[in-house]
């Protein structure tokens, strides 16, 4: 193999084992995320353990459990291949390197041999003193002093490189034992997998039991959200119409005063005022929409037992429901916090739906609902992650559910968004 051709393939291989260095940083942050998910699933159901009866947030969580789960034993595959071709990239590289020593140490034994040869002083005295001329003495000198160099340097080469072999060796060794160490957790995750199983077709059965009691409970529950829907909307167009009211006395004030004073025209006195509100307002929004993606859970810790949008029934068959937020499953009676800064605008007491809690980030709101006790109350400020109330616990059951709903407002224009695109766990 020529040197070019050999320093391209070495190239290569360091390219390759920077792409599976990052692979597996990514592949650990997922695992820590998923295991975090798992140890919050785990929290909330064992609790409900020592319950006769399972709930159907119980029985979603458990679902969640597994599906964490089986994403973590993805995972895991993926790091036991990335290890493989950790260790098979590092062999290449052993190969390279120990054939390359093979190829310094000759040119050393040649190097060795030369330096035998011309040993002494005297022999060195006399090839530089047998020199035809001044210049081609110094010439010699400069060669024998050249040479010297040549072989310090080719020894020390020949020990980086094999003190390099050892470090791929090591690496290689201890790729190996991490291989061992996660296959032992995919063994035992398969093993939790199974058990979740079991749990989830115990409690699901206990439910087919009672398929009449779901359908009229799953009535009574849509019925709730249609009054909770309107309750929100009316709210946020009340407050709508308020701040208009508003900026309308305020223009109206602004151009009563303008007119009394004679001291300025209404073009620039009329929008002095309403101006400095909508910067204040558009910069809240602008906040609040550049934070997409990482706003913080509306509880400490939970698990999404609902979605935004269609979701199916986890036990009726061809029966799904629609959700306008998502639903978080939390410790009971876990306080709940708001997600930005903002102000209250709306604190309102709904049957079936608990105290509900409206909060507006300029242009956007977000809406809190199942509170048992607010803390707050309308006009009142809030800051990100401050709390806002604790949540409703219903009887008999070991888990609480807060219901989050993000919405966008455009002139009169109210739109529901999804809130997993907002928020990060």
């Amino acid at each position: 193999m020529s040197h070019v051709s050999r320093l391209l393939l070495v190239g290569m291989l360091l390219c390759v084992g920077n792409v599976l260095a990052q692979s597996a940083d990514k592949l650990k942050k997922e695992q820590a995320r998923l295991e975090k998910n798992i140890s919050s699933t785990e929290s909330l159901l064992a609790k409900s353990k020592t319950k006769t009866k399972a709930s159907l947030n119980d029985l979603r969580v458990i679902q969640n459990q597994i599906e964490y789960r089986e994403r973590l034993l993805k995972n895991y595959d993926n790091q036991i291949r990335g290890a493989e071709l950790t260790v098979l990239q590092k062999e290449k590289q052993i190969i390279e390197l120990r054939e390359k020593v093979t190829q310094l140490k000759a040119q050393y034994k040649k190097l060795l041999i030369y330096a035998y040869k011309h040993r002494n002083n005297y022999g060195k005295l006399m090839y530089i003193f047998t020199a035809d001329s001044y210049n081609e003495a110094r010439k010699r000198n400069g060669y024998l002093r050249r040479l010297s160099d040549v072989q310090l340097k080719q020894f020390l080469v020949i020990q980086q490189n094999q003190e390099l072999i050892s470090e791929e060796i090591g690496v290689v060794n201890s790729e190996k034992e991490n291989k061992l160490v996660v296959l032992n957790e995919k063994k035992r995750e398969r093993g939790q997998i199974e058990i979740d199983r079991k749990q989830k077709e115990k409690v699901y059965q206990e439910f087919k039991q009672e398929e009449e009691l779901l359908l009229s409970k799953l009535k009574e529950d849509q019925k709730k959200k249609e009054v909770l829907r309107r309750r929100i909307a009316a709210a946020i167009q009340r407050e709508l119409e308020l701040a208009e009211a508003k900026r309308k006395e305020r223009e109206a004030a602004a151009l009563a005063a303008a007119k009394k004073n004679e001291a300025s025209t209404t073009t620039t006195s009329t929008p002095a005022v309403t101006l400095a509100e909508t910067k204040e307002s558009e910069l809240l929004s602008n906040n609040f929409a550049s934070n997409r993606g990482r706003l913080p859970w509306p509880v400490e810790k939970g698990n999404i037992t609902e979605n935004f949008g269609k979701n199916p029934h986890p036990t009726l068959k061809n029966v799904s429901t629609n959700n306008r937020g998502i639903d978080i499953g939390a410790p009971l009676n876990a306080q709940v916090r708001s997600v930005f800064e903002g102000e209250v605008t709306s604190v309102l007491n709904i049957p079936g739906a608990g105290k509900v809690v409206i909060i507006k980030h300029g242009n956007y709101r977000t809406v809190y609902s199942n509170l048992q006790d607010t803390y707050v109350k309308s006009g009142s400020k809030v800051t990100t992650k401050k709390v806002i109330g604790s949540l409703l616990a219903k009887g008999g059951e070991t888990i609480s559910v807060v219901h989050f709903e993000v919405h966008k407002v455009v002139g009169n224009n109210v739109t529901c968004l999804n809130p997993t695109l907002w928020v990060t766990h």
